[in-house]
Order: C-alpha cells, then sequence, then structure tokens
C-alpha cells in the first residue's frame, strides 16, 4: 500500500495487537505481524518494505489457527517465529516455520516446529535469545517463568528449568538482557523483578505499580527502560535503582510498551492508548556511564527530557512497537484495528 501523510500504512483484515522485526532478514527490512480474532481465521503477515523505501509489500500470508497476543522473529532464522495464541477458552505457545519456497505456493501453510505445552495458566510472551545463534528461549505465564532447549531439526523443545514467581505476584511480560545472557526482566502488577536464569531464582526487583513494558537499552549495559499506566516512562541504571535516574511523561492515557533504538543511544520509542507513538531522546539513558557521580535526583533535574516527535495519525490504541534491525532508522508499529505504519526517524537522528 501506498505511504499516506503520515508514513507507509498497510491494512490487516482484523484486529491485532504484536508485531515483530524480522532481525535475520539481511536482505530486506521486514516484519512480521499477526491477527487476533476470535470468530475468524487469523493471518500472520509478512511483510517488506520496498528497495526504494515507498511501498510495504505482504510477501507472504499464512493462516494460524487461534488469535495471536504475543509474536517474535527467531533472531537467527527468518523463517521461525514464536506466537502466544487463545482459543477463547485456553492460551498456548508454539513455535513455527515459513514453509521455504512460500513464494511459490497457493495456499502456503505454516509448520509448527515445537509446541511450549508446559503451561496451564495464561502465557504472556515467548523471548528468544537475545543475540547470535543458541537453541535457548524463555516462556512465561501469570506465575512462572520457563527456559526451554528448542531443536528444530527434531521438532522439539524441552523444559531445562522453570520457577515459579509467587502467589502474590501476576507476570505480564518481559525482556532477555542483551549484555548479560543469564539475566531476564519480568513485569508485574506491583513490581520488575530480574531472575537469574542459572539458578532460576529471582535476585533483584524494582518496586513500581502497573508496569506494562519494559526493554534493555542495547548499547548500554544497566540501562533498563519501563513503561508504566498512568506515570509514563522511567530510564534506570540497575546499580542504583532505588529511584530511576530519568522520568519522561509518556502518553495521555496509559502508556503500554517502550522500545530502545538499537543503534541509536538513547532514542527511544513509546505507544500507549491514547493512539499516538512518541519518539524520544532519553538523555539519562545514553549518558548516565559519565555522570556516575550526581545522585539520581539532581541527574534527573539537569537532563533535558526530548519529545522529539509524536506520531498521532491513527485511530485506536498502539500496542506493537519494532524498530528495524536492518535500518534502524525505521520502526513500525500497529493499532489495535489492523493498522500497520512504517516511519522514518532520520530527520530526528542529525539532533542527537
Amino acid at each position: 500500500m501506498q505511504g499516506g501523510s503520515s508514513g507507509i500504512g498497510y491494512g490487516l483484515k482484523y484486529q491485532a495487537r504484536c508485531i515483530s522485526d524480522v532481525k535475520a532478514d539481511t536482505d530486506y527490512t521486514s516484519f512480521l505481524t499477526g491477527t487476533l480474532s476470535l470468530k475468524e481465521e487469523n493471518e500472520v503477515h509478512l511483510l517488506r518494505l520496498s528497495s526504494g523505501g515507498s511501498e510495504l509489500v505482504c510477501e507472504g500470508l499464512f493462516s494460524h489457527p487461534n488469535e495471536i497476543w504475543d509474536l517474535a522473529s527467531c533472531p537467527f532464522d527468518q523463517r521461525i517465529f514464536s506466537t502466544v495464541y487463545s482459543t477463547g477458552e485456553s492460551f498456548g505457545a508454539a513455535i513455527w516455520q515459513i514453509p521455504e519456497l512460500y513464494g511459490q505456493l497457493s495456499s502456503p501453510q505454516l509448520e509448527r516446529i515445537a509446541s511450549l505445552d508446559a503451561h496451564v495458566g495464561k502465557i504472556n510472551c515467548v523471548l528468544w535469545w537475545p543475540s547470535g545463534r543458541c537453541d535457548k528461549l524463555i516462556s512465561m505465564d501469570e506465575q512462572n517463568i520457563y527456559l526451554w532447549s528448542l531443536d528444530c531439526s527434531k521438532k522439539s523443545a524441552e523444559v531445562i528449568s522453570k520457577d515459579s514467581a509467587g502467589m502474590l505476584h501476576s507476570l505480564s511480560g518481559g525482556a532477555w538482557n542483551p549484555h548479560d545472557v543469564n539475566a531476564v526482566a519480568a513485569t508485574g502488577e506491583s513490581s520488575v523483578q530480574f531472575w537469574d536464569l542459572r539458578t532460576m531464582k529471582k535476585v533483584n526487583s524494582i518496586e513500581r505499580a502497573h508496569v506494562r513494558g519494559v526493554d534493555y537499552n542495547p548499547k548500554r549495559e544497566h540501562i533498563l527502560i519501563t513503561a508504566e499506566d498512568e506515570t509514563g516512562i522511567h530510564v534506570w541504571d540497575l546499580r542504583k535503582a532505588k529511584v530511576p535516574v530519568q522520568e519522561l511523561p509518556g502518553h495521555t492515557h496509559w502508556t503500554w510498551t517502550v522500545k530502545c533504538n538499537p543503534e541509536y543511544d538513547g532514542l527511544i520509542l513509546s505507544a500507549g492508548t491514547d493512539s499516538a507513538v512518541n519518539l524520544w531522546y532519553a538523555s539519562a539513558a545514553s549518558s548516565t556511564d559519565e555522570k556516575t557521580s550526581e545522585s539520581p535526583v539532581e541527574s534527573s533535574r539537569q537532563r533535558v527530557n526530548l519529545l522529539l516527535n509524536s506520531y498521532t495519525d491513527y485511530e485506536d490504541s498502539v500496542y506493537g512497537l519494532a524498530w528495524s534491525s536492518r535500518e534502524p532508522w525505521i520502526f513500525a508499529s500497529l493499532s489495535y484495528d489492523g493498522r500497520v505504519v512504517i516511519e522514518s526517524v532520520k530527520p530526528f537522528i542529525p539532533r542527537l
């Protein structure tokens, strides 16, 4: 579909809430997204940006049996991805593979490589090993964290270890630390919990209410970003995590998700239920290492909170965000009504 007044648009047939960068595709700027329809046959769309950057093309359209609540592309194989899905009565999670010659098939079908079937409650997300080729992945439900070993050749997944967050905590999502593959952050109703995968034990936490999203800064060790319902966006230095080192106002309604840029330090995207996507430059996220002598309060006072741009050409809540790994000045957003929009932040990069 041709670009509109605010970026390049593409419309899904049904409602949707998750989109993922296809990191393993080094030839094209690609994204995967899936629909969320209770009654209709759901779909996974493989979208690619044209070579001229003026059109978003559907390169593959695949049927998916259930509502897709989470979708993540495998970082080392562009044809493999995970979904968390709901039948309307129960939740499940699976690893899928796109057929190799899908472009030549009249009705290409996804192949289910493995089911992550150890869960009994509501599954929230699947996390892939943060970089490089590895057979480990994580799945979370409201009470438990599972570490899996995936064998694509044998089409199997086995639980390596698991532990429970406890009855008093309800987990909702998380992020795998790209600087320490043994560390995972898990969001909950009242805290962000930090887990050591070697022992599968919680080692620390930040007590915060209603954290909806979390992301590590891939360019800065110890820096974590959180999105919270009503209090906006917070930047944390995990070496001194009693208070955030920077606060950004977020959105006029709930701030739902945050994503750190994979290449440009301090560049952050946020999305919310106010039908907007905001582009921020969080100075604390990029300069904390140089200013460790300041107290958190002094530090946050001295730094400027900078909203670079607000993208408001949406008619519904925006739940999905993904930076392109191949072209890190490009991002994709997905609103609940099934509208995908591709934007370029190149005009704002010289300001950084």
